[in-house]
C-alpha cells in the first residue's frame, strides 16, 4: 500500500481482469468469424463454378460460343453480387468466351508454362478469390474421344469472386465485439466505484483518526456509522486502541512525573558521587605517581646491592681460585644474573600494564639485528650439544622500520626459552616475509622451533598469563617468573602482530610471531661484495640438516654458487676431479667427531683447495689453532655469521700466527692514562668501580657525596666523572648542575651511574647536562665502552699493561733437543704437555713414510704436482708442532713447487728434508724438566 493506494488497487483488480477476458474473447470470436466468412466465400465460388463446368461441356465440345455464353450469363444473373468476372478457356489455354469483359481477365488465365487444372482450384488473394474448374468431355453424347481410358480435357472455366461483402461483415462483427468489451469495462468501473465508495472511504476515515492519535490527540474516535463486514471490527478495534492509549498516556504522564522527581534526587546523589570520584581519581593518580616512584626506588635499591654482588663475583673470578671456589662464584654470579633478569621482567611488566611502554620507529638492519641475538645466545647451545641455526629466507628485506631493541627482546625471550627447555636436538630460528596482499602492510614472520619437552594443549594458554607457567614443577626445575612470554605477547601485539604456539609433548614446540613493519628504502649496514660473491663456488658438506638448509637460503641471498654433498667422502671425491680454479670448501663438524679424525680430514681437504672453511660447534681456541695448523684457512663458529662467511669466501688469505685466537683465558686488559672520579653514596659500589678501574686507569678517586665531589674538583683535574644519581643531600643531577655552574669552562664528561630503569630515564638524564648513561649493576665491558665513547682523546696513548706490571711466575720447559722447541710445542698445544707429546707422536708417524715418497720423486716415479701434495700434507702436521727448522724447510719446498721449480733443482733441499725426518725420529717424546724463573 505504500506505492499504490487502495483505490488504485481496487480499480486495477476489478477492471483489468474484465478487460483481459473481454479482449481474449473478442479476439477469439472475431478471428473465428473471419475464418468462417472466408470459407463461406470460397464455398460459394466452388458451388457456382462446378455446375458451370458441367453445363459448358456441350457448347465447348461443339465450339459453340453462344451456347457457352448463354450458360455463363444465366449464372451471372443469379449471382451477380458475388461474381466479378467469369471466362472459359480452351485446352490450349486460349480464351473461348467470357461473361463480360474486364481488364483483369488475365488474372483468370493460367500462367504460361503452368499445367491446366484437372480439379477445382482455389487461389486466394487479399481482395478477391479466383476459382478454376476443368471441363471434361465425359457426357454420354459427347463427340470427344477418350485418351488412355480417361475423358479428354476440353478446357477450363475460371471466375473471380470479390471479398467486399466478407470484409464488411468482418468489420461489422469486430465493431460489435469491441463495443461489447467496452460495455463490460464500463460495468466493471461501476462495480469498482461502488466497492471503493463502500470500502476505501471508511478506511480513509480510519487513517485520519489513526494519524490524529499519532499526533497526540488521543480523544479522537471514529463515528458510530455502520461499516460493512470486517471494517466494523476494525473500527471497533481502533476506538478501543485509542481509549487504551489515552489511559496508558495518562499513567505514563504520572509515571514521568514520579520518575522526574526521583531523577532529581538521583542527580543530586550523582553529583555527590562525582565529587567523591574526582577525589578518588586524584588519590589514584597520586597513588600511580607513588607507584612509579616506588618502582624507580625499588629498581635502585635492588640493583645497587646486585651491582656489588655481580661486580665483585666477576672480579673475584680473576684471582687464583681452586675449582670448588670457582664453582661457588659461578653459582653466585648465575643467581645474581637470574635475579636481575627477574627484576627486569617485573619492571617491564609494570610499564606495559601502566601503558608507559613506547615503541621507537627507526630503520635497522633486520638480518644483522637478528643474527646479533642468535650469536649472543649461542654460547649455551654447545654445552647441551644443541644445534642452534638462523635461517633467513632469501626474500626477506634487508632493512625495516621498527623498534630494534624490543624486537631483540622478543627474540631473546623466545630463543632463551627454547634453549632452556631443550636438552638435545635443535633450535632453529626461521625468518620469513609473510604473504602480502595489495593493500595490506608488510608483515614479518619469525618462527622459533625446538625439539624440547613440548607442552600439552591444556597448559599452552597458561603460558601467556602473568606469573603462570605450564606446570608448577617447571618453575622449580628451570626457574623463571612466568613473565617472559606475557611481556613477549604484549610487545608483539603493540608492534601490530600476534604470537602463536604449536607444541607436541616430547617432540618440541614452535613459537611463531608476526609484526607489522615497513620496508626501509635506504641502504643499511656495511655493503657486501655481491659482485665478487657471484663468481664464487662453495662445495659444502654439513651433517646438520637445519644448518644445510640455512646455507642454501644464504647462497640465494648472497648470490654464490653452492654445491651440497651428503657425505664428506663424496665431496672429497668430487673435489679431486675438479680442473682449473679450485672452489671454496666448507667442512661441517659434529660433536661426536674426534679431534684426530677431524684433523686428518682437514689435511686431506686442504690439499685440494686454496680456501678450506671449517664450521665448528663451539669457540675453542685450542681446537681452532689446531685446525688452522692442519690446513684450514678459516674456522667459522656455529651459528654461521653471513658477513664472516661472505668475507672469507672473497678473501682466501689464511690466518697468520698473530691472528690466531689467544690461548690465555685472561689476557691483560688495556691501560688508559686517565684520572677518574667515582661519586656514589654506597661504599660497595665505589669499591667495585675502583676494583675494576684500578688496573686500567692511571688513577681513580672516590667521593661518597656530591659535596665531597665538589671539594675534590677544587684540587684535582679529572678526565672522567662517574656520577651516581640517587644520593642523600645533593643527588647526582644537582651535583652535575653545581659543577657546570661553578666551573663554566669545565668540559670533563660526566656519566650517570644509576639503577633507575623507568622509560625515558636515559633521555631525561642526558637532558640534565650529563654526557652518557651507565646502568647498574655495572658491567665491566659497558664501563670500558663508556670510557671509549667519553674519552676519545686518550685512546692514542693506550699501551699494554703487561709492559708495566711485573711478569707472573710460570713454568717454562727448556728446549733440549736440536731442531725441536718444546716451549713452542707447548704454546701451540695450549700449555698442555700431554697434547704436545701426542702432536709429536703424530708428526713422527707422518714422517716415517716421507723419505720413501721423496725417493720416488727423485727417481722420476712422481711428478711435481704429486710431490707438492705430499709436502703440503706433511707441512700441515709440522705447523702445529715445535719443529721450527722442519717447518721452515717444508714451507720453502712447498713454495718452490708452487712457483714451478723442478724436482731436480730441489734435490739438495729434498735430501735435507730426509735427514731432518731421520733426526726427528730420534727426538725424545719425554718433555725436558720444567724450570722456574
Amino acid at each position: 500500500m505504500t506505492k499504490y493506494g487502495l483505490r488504485a488497487r481496487v480499480y486495477t483488480l476489478t477492471i483489468l481482469p474484465t478487460l483481459l477476458i473481454g479482449v481474449l474473447l473478442a479476439t477469439y470470436f472475431i478471428s473465428n468469424r473471419n475464418q468462417q466468412l472466408q470459407q463461406f466465400a470460397i464455398q460459394q465460388g466452388v458451388d457456382a463454378i462446378e455446375p458451370l463446368a458441367i453445363a459448358s461441356e456441350f457448347g465447348l465440345a461443339r465450339h459453340s460460343r453462344e451456347r457457352v455464353k448463354e450458360v455463363l450469363n444465366i449464372n451471372r444473373r443469379k449471382q451477380s453480387t458475388q461474381i466479378h468476372s467469369i471466362a472459359v478457356f480452351t485446352a490450349d489455354n486460349q480464351l473461348f468466351v467470357t461473361g463480360s469483359y474486364h481488364r483483369s481477365l488475365g488474372l483468370l488465365q493460367v500462367a504460361d508454362g503452368n499445367p491446366l487444372p484437372t480439379s477445382t482450384q482455389v487461389i486466394e488473394k487479399p481482395d478477391y478469390i479466383i476459382v478454376r474448374a476443368p471441363i471434361w468431355a465425359d457426357s454420354e453424347d459427347s463427340f470427344s474421344r477418350y485418351t488412355s481410358g480417361q475423358p479428354e480435357l476440353l478446357g477450363y472455366i475460371a471466375l473471380r469472386l470479390d471479398k467486399e461483402r466478407a470484409i464488411l461483415l468482418q468489420f461489422r462483427d469486430t465493431t460489435i465485439a469491441i463495443f461489447i468489451v467496452f460495455l463490460g469495462i464500463i460495468v466493471s468501473v461501476l462495480f469498482a466505484y461502488q466497492l471503493v465508495r463502500h470500502a476505501t472511504r471508511p478506511i480513509a476515515k480510519m487513517v485520519q483518526v489513526v494519524d490524529s492519535i499519532r499526533q497526540g490527540r488521543l480523544d479522537t474516535r471514529l463515528p458510530n456509522d455502520e461499516y460493512p463486514g470486517e471494517l466494523e471490527m476494525l473500527k471497533t478495534g481502533i476506538n478501543a486502541m485509542a481509549k487504551s492509549l489515552a489511559e496508558y498516556h495518562e499513567e505514563m504522564h504520572q509515571s514521568i512525573e514520579q520518575a522526574t522527581s526521583d531523577l532529581r534526587e538521583t542527580l543530586e546523589q550523582i553529583e555527590i558521587q562525582n565529587i567523591d570520584l574526582d577525589m578518588a581519581k586524584r588519590e589514584a593518580q597520586q597513588a600511580a605517581k607513588v607507584k612509579s616512584e616506588f618502582l624507580a626506588n625499588m629498581s635502585h635499591e635492588l640493583r645497587t646491592p646486585l651491582n656489588g654482588v655481580l661486580g665483585f663475583a666477576r672480579q673475584l673470578q680473576k684471582t687464583p681460585l681452586n675449582n670448588e671456589q670457582r664453582d661457588f662464584l659461578q653459582t653466585i654470579e648465575n643467581s645474581a644474573t637470574n635475579l636481575l633478569s627477574i627484576i627486569n621482567d617485573i619492571l617491564d611488566f609494570s610499564k606495559i600494564e601502566a601503558g608507559q611502554l613506547n615503541l621507537e620507529r627507526i630503520a635497522f638492519h633486520l638480518v644483522d639485528t637478528t643474527e646479533e641475538v642468535v650469536t649472543l645466545l649461542a654460547h649455551s647451545a654447545p654445552e647441551k650439544n644443541i644445534e642452534l641455526v638462523l635461517d633467513v629466507a632469501p626474500d626477506v628485506p634487508t632493512g625495516i622500520y621498527g623498534d630494534p631493541l624490543r624486537y631483540q627482546q622478543v627474540l631473546t625471550n623466545l630463543i632463551g626459552n627454547a634453549l632452556k627447555f631443550t636438552s638435545q636436538g635443535h633450535v632453529v630460528v626461521f625468518v620469513n616475509a609473510k604473504e602480502q596482499t595489495e593493500n595490506s602492510p608488510f608483515m614479518l614472520e619469525v618462527a622459533i622451533q625446538d625439539s624440547g619437552i613440548g607442552i600439552v594443549k591444556e597448559q599452552q594458554e597458561q603460558l601467556f598469563q602473568a606469573f603462570r607457567q605450564a606446570d608448577a614443577s617447571i618453575s622449580r626445575h628451570y626457574g623463571g617468573t612466568g613473565l617472559g612470554l606475557v611481556i613477549t605477547r604484549k610487545l608483539v601485539q603493540q608492534m601490530g602482530g600476534d604470537i602463536q604456539l604449536e607444541s607436541t609433548p616430547g617432540k618440541g614446540s614452535t613459537f611463531t610471531f608476526t609484526i607489522e613493519c615497513e620496508v626501509a628504502d635506504i641502504a643499511l649496514g656495511d655493503p657486501l661484495p655481491l659482485e665478487q660473491l657471484s663468481q664464487q663456488t662453495l662445495f659444502m658438506y654439513e651433517p646438520m640438516s637445519a644448518t644445510r638448509l640455512s646455507l642454501e637460503h644464504l647462497a640465494k641471498r648472497l648470490g654464490f654458487h653452492l654445491v651440497s654433498f651428503d657425505t664428506s667422502a663424496n665431496m672429497l671425491s668430487e673435489l679431486s676431479h675438479v680442473q682449473g680454479n679450485k672452489p671454496n670448501v666448507l667442512l661441517g663438524t659434529t660433536a661426536q667427531q674426534s679431534t684426530q679424525e677431524l684433523l686428518e680430514e682437514v689435511q686431506r681437504f686442504s690439499q685440494l683447495t686454496d680456501n678450506l672453511l671449517v664450521s665448528v660447534i663451539a669457540h675453542d681456541s685450542e681446537s681452532i689453532r689446531q685446525l688452522i695448523y692442519a690446513g684450514a684457512t678459516h674456522c667459522l663458529v656455529k651459528p654461521l655469521q653471513y658477513r664472516k662467511l661472505a668475507a672469507q669466501l672473497v678473501d682466501r688469505t689464511p690466518l697468520q700466527e698473530s691472528q690466531l685466537p689467544l690461548l690465555d683465558p685472561h689476557p691483560m686488559p688495556s691501560h688508559y692514562p686517565i684520572r677518574v672520579l667515582a661519586v656514589d653514596d654506597n661504599p660497595a659500589n665505589l669499591k667495585l668501580i675502583a676494583t675494576i678501574l684500578t688496573p686500567r686507569v692511571t688513577a681513580i678517586d672516590c667521593a661518597q657525596s656530591g659535596q665531597q665531589a665538589l671539594e675534590q674538583l677544587q684540587d684535582n683535574h679529572y678526565d672522567l666523572i662517574l656520577m651516581d644519581i640517587q644520593m642523600p643531600g645533593m643527588d647526582g643531577i644537582q651535583t652535575t648542575a653545581a659543577i657546570r655552574e661553578r666551573y663554566p669552562e669545565f668540559s670533563t664528561p660526566i656519566v650517570a651511574v644509576t639503577a633507575h630503569a623507568s622509560t625515558g630515564d636515559r633521555q631525561r638524564l642526558l637532558d640534565e647536562n650529563l654526557d652518557d648513561y651507565l646502568s647498574k649493576p655495572v658491567d665491566e665491558d659497558e664501563l670500558i665502552a663508556v670510557i671509549h665513547r667519553c674519552c676519545p682523546t686518550v685512546m692514542g696513548s693506550i699501551h699494554q699493561l703487561v709492559e708495566q706490571l711485573p711478569a707472573q711466575p710460570q713454568a717454562q720447559i727448556a728446549s733440549s733437543n736440536d731442531g725441536y722447541d718444546w716451549h713452542l710445542a707447548l704454546k701451540r698445544s695450549a700449555n698442555k704437555p700431554d697434547l704436545a707429546k701426542e702432536m709429536l707422536q703424530m708428526l713422527k708417524a707422518s714422517a716415517k713414510d716421507l723419505p720413501s715418497e721423496i725417493e720416488k720423486a727423485l727417481s722420476g716415479q712422481m711428478d711435481e704436482a704429486q710431490l707438492r701434495q705430499v709436502i703440503h700434507k706433511f707441512h700441515g702436521g709440522v705447523a702445529y708442532s715445535g719443529a721450527k727448522a722442519l717447518e721452515k724447510l717444508t714451507e720453502q719446498l712447498e713454495s718452490a713447487l708452487i712457483h714451478g721449480q723442478s724436482i731436480t733443482d730441489l734435490e739438495p733441499e729434498l735430501l735435507e728434508l730426509i735427514d731432518a725426518c731421520q733426526t726427528l725420529a730420534q727426538i725424545s717424546e719425554t718433555p725436558p724438566t720444567a724450570a722456574s724463573n
